[in-house]
């Protein structure tokens, strides 16, 4: 055997899994071989978007189904033994993963991640590769996990069946946390921070069903502000526990369970009748805290009692944003976070809808609007003459012409990309959902038509609008398709099939920002949501290219910050809060809660709060322009043809240096996947610039400005030159017909080997008797080659 000749594949079946099965590795529950564990990024220009290639391992090894352990990168033997190693240390840091190995099956090259002094990388030959045992003994001495503390490690997942399991970053999440907890080491208080999107409770249901399971965690409360937080919860992955668990309602308290849920407010209130206190301050061991940044996070908050008053039980933060200003701080209670799943990491992974931007700049917003001398409002009085900008519009002053020009350009929108995509308009307060619920209506008149449910108000203070959130975010339910909100649909409101959300409110607040586009970032493929648009009125996405938007959380509360951008006045505008469950008022004093602007209408500060109401304003848009989602993770002004000539060019620097790689390609379509793979989106530049164009010319054409030719333009060329007189008639007529089908088709179809059993082709015979017209199998491979170089001849 020559072990040159082999594949990277038949290397690892001949050489690489005999080895680990020699050294005691269980081949159907410890190895596991070409793991995808990311879905490839999406990447979007236009109306078209393509998926990124998926990060995949030629091998994981795992201790249990629940710890992976090692990753292994594999290479042909034209490789050298060390050739996979830095590929493979890349896939250990993302999955946390401490051994690492790369062999290209003569031996293994182990980089140790354990090790701080002393030789990090050994070359250990193929029948000395550790077993379970040896790499378990390692992770643990490096982990610090004593032997009492690892049957909670080892403790399996929860398992329905159904196949599914942890994401790579869920999985890390979720053994950081049981590893720490078990350890006890003093420390009972602690943060996770993961997008929205990516599955916080689904992580909290694996922890807390493994803590629960080992023994170590008998009572579990899990603890959230909103009633969609806890409804969605136990239908979904709660489930599980089945008649272990039960949700905490009207303050009565049965303490005959393991698992509760409870609201805040179903714990407490402000006359004292405090629900908690009917259970002992040692009853549980484990709460974990959703949304902690709201709520629990202010020091001298209601809520906060809750948690000290069960402050022996160790406490377990779930947040998307954590909370970091200079008087609330997330992490001065919870700690550092132990894991941080970001917005862009998700994004990058391809396991959360990337997004663009349309910015829509107004005249009157950017230049503000004066009132002429004498002008009234709609009810006749006199309106001050000031000039009012962005910040007052809907909070101060309503424009009918604007509101009327906001809800003709959303329309505008869904009339050329669907109907039917679900849109969340975000608003100042109520009375502005109100308007825009309204003018929403009489700009998709014909809809409203066919159902009145195209459009709703759902906020707080709305009991129609409120019990049709469940069919808004069901993907099943065609109606409610427009939603216009003001704090309500701002978090905790899982909308799988969001794919518009607009920003027509003068947020200030990161968090509040970050949770907002939350509620798009959903994949939700079976119902074509891939990818959500922002249509920002109000400048809002400028939080963007803050440092904040992204990034770890940094501790800052109590330092000196003139600067702090979460305290905005639309956040302390009213201190009560509507429960979106029973509809009562609830006074918690927490300025920075989602529902601040759930003003009960009978309070005398709304009823005697008074907008001004004009009309007769012309107002046009000034400017609009698309913004995409770049490499970093930062907005770009950028148009297509900029994109692609970047990506191009990164790959290739020259002309020379494309048409060489070009050439030298086996099969012209791998490149074209290749940069697909990157972000370049061939359809939608064919739909730009002209669907008659190959993928080789729209390149030279955008990257390198050269003329491009059409497909029959080169098609043409090639039978000018009768290149292929040498051959036979029948194979001439398959040339010619190779050709005409490259003509239409492109270079696609060329390159199958099954074309030649598809029409026109195979009218001129069977698949062996063309073969046989060339000469055999080789010689029609290289004519397939030699047409493909004449086609691409410069």
């Amino acid at each position: 055997m020559n072990k040159k000749q082999l594949s990277e594949r038949d290397i690892c079946t001949k050489f690489i899994t005999p080895a680990l099965k020699e050294a005691g590795w269980n081949i159907q529950t410890q190895i596991r071989e070409e793991v995808s564990f990311t879905d490839g990024r999406i990447y979007v220009r236009g109306k078209l978007y393509t998926r990124g290639a998926k990060k995949r391992a030629d091998y994981i090894l795992y201790y249990k189904p629940n710890i992976p352990i090692a990753v292994i990168e594999a290479k042909d033997n034209k490789h050298s033994v060390n050739a996979g190693m830095q590929q493979a240390l890349g896939y250990a840091e993302t999955l946390d993963i401490p051994f690492v190995f790369s062999s290209n099956g003569d031996a293994f090259l182990f980089h140790d991640r354990t090790v701080k002094d002393g030789d990090i990388e050994t070359e250990l030959p193929l029948n000395t590769f550790p077993s379970p045992e040896q790499l378990w003994l390692k992770y643990k001495a490096f982990k610090d996990i004593a032997d009492e503390v690892d049957p909670i490690v080892a403790q399996d997942y929860f398992a329905d069946g159904s196949g599914r399991s942890p994401r790579y970053y869920q999985q890390i999440a979720v053994n950081r946390t049981v590893e720490t907890i078990a350890k006890n080491e003093g420390d009972n208080r602690h943060l996770l921070v993961m997008a929205t999107g990516t599955g916080k409770t689904y992580a909290a249901f694996q922890i807390i069903y493994r803590l629960w399971k080992s023994g170590l965690k008998k009572r579990i409360l899990f603890l959230a502000d909103r009633t969609a937080l806890i409804d969605q919860t136990i239908r979904g992955d709660f489930r599980h526990f089945k008649e272990a668990a039960t949700v905490i309602k009207n303050k009565k308290i049965d303490t005959a369970y393991n698992i509760y849920l409870a609201l805040y407010q179903g714990l407490s209130d402000n006359n004292n009748n405090d629900a908690y206190k009917q259970f002992s301050p040692d009853f549980f061991d484990l709460i974990i805290v959703d949304e902690c940044h709201r709520g629990s996070a202010r020091e001298d908050s209601k809520w906060r009692e809750i948690l000290d008053y069960f402050a022996g039980a160790t406490h377990v933060g779930l947040t998307a944003t954590p909370k970091e200003t200079k008087d609330v701080s997330s992490s001065e209670y919870f700690g550092d976070p132990l894991y941080t799943y970001s917005l862009k990491q998700g994004i990058d992974d391809g396991f959360l809808a990337p997004y663009k931007v349309i910015k829509v700049t107004l005249d009157v917003d950017a230049e503000g609007w004066r009132p002429p001398k004498g002008f009234k409002d709609k009810d006749g009085n006199p309106v001050e003459d000031r000039i009012y900008n962005r910040s007052d519009f809907d909070k101060n002053i309503v424009i009918d012409e604007r509101r009327t020009l906001v809800a003709e350009k959303i329309t505008e929108f869904l009339k050329g990309s669907g109907r039917f995509s679900k849109t969340i308009v975000f608003c100042v307060d109520i009375e502005h959902a109100e308007g825009m619920r309204t003018a929403l209506a009489n700009a998709n008149a014909d809809e409203v038509a066919r159902s009145s449910k195209y459009v709703m108000q759902i906020t707080g203070d709305n009991e129609e609008g409120k019990r049709h959130l469940d069919s808004f975010i069901s993907p099943s339910e065609p109606y409610p398709v427009i939603a216009t909100t003001s704090k309500l649909m701002s978090t905790g409101v899982d909308a799988q099939t969001c794919k518009l959300i607009v920003l027509d409110s003068n947020i200030g607040s990161m968090t509040e920002f970050k949770q907002i586009i939350g509620r798009g970032t959903r994949i939700n493929e079976d119902y074509g949501k891939n990818y959500f648009t922002i249509m920002d009125f109000r400048n809002v996405t400028a939080l963007f290219a803050d440092k904040e938007f992204d990034g770890d959380p940094v501790r800052v509360k109590d330092a000196v910050q003139d600067d702090d951008i979460s305290g905005t006045e639309d956040e302390a505008d009213d201190a009560l809060l509507i429960d979106d469950l029973t509809g009562e008022t609830v006074e918690f004093p927490d300025p920075e809660t989602p529902d601040v602007s759930f003003v009960a209408e009978e309070t005398e500060e709304y009823r005697t709060r008074r907008k001004v109401n004009v009309n007769g304003v012309e107002v046009v848009i000034l400017k609009e322009r698309v913004q995409y989602m770049g490499h970093d993770g930062k907005i770009i002004t950028e148009s297509l043809r900029d994109y692609t000539r970047a990506n191009i060019r990164s790959a290739c620097a020259t002309l020379d240096a494309f048409l060489s790689k070009w050439k030298q390609a086996d099969k012209k379509r791998a490149i074209v996947d290749e940069l697909e793979e990157h972000g370049i989106l061939f359809a939608a530049l064919q739909e730009e610039i002209g669907s008659d164009f190959d993928p080789f010319d729209l390149i030279c054409h955008i990257a390198y400005e050269q003329k491009p030719l059409t497909r029959r333009e080169r098609a043409e060329q090639v039978r000018k030159r009768d290149y292929f007189t040498r051959y036979g008639d029948l194979a001439r007529n398959v040339i010619d017909a190779l050709l005409e089908k490259y003509a239409d088709d492109g270079l696609a179809d060329l390159e199958n080997p099954a074309i030649i059993t598809l029409d026109p082709i195979k009218q001129l015979g069977t698949a062996p008797e063309i073969i046989r017209a060339f000469g055999g199998k080789a010689a029609y491979d290289e004519a397939i080659h030699d047409l493909t170089e004449e086609l691409y001849a410069v």
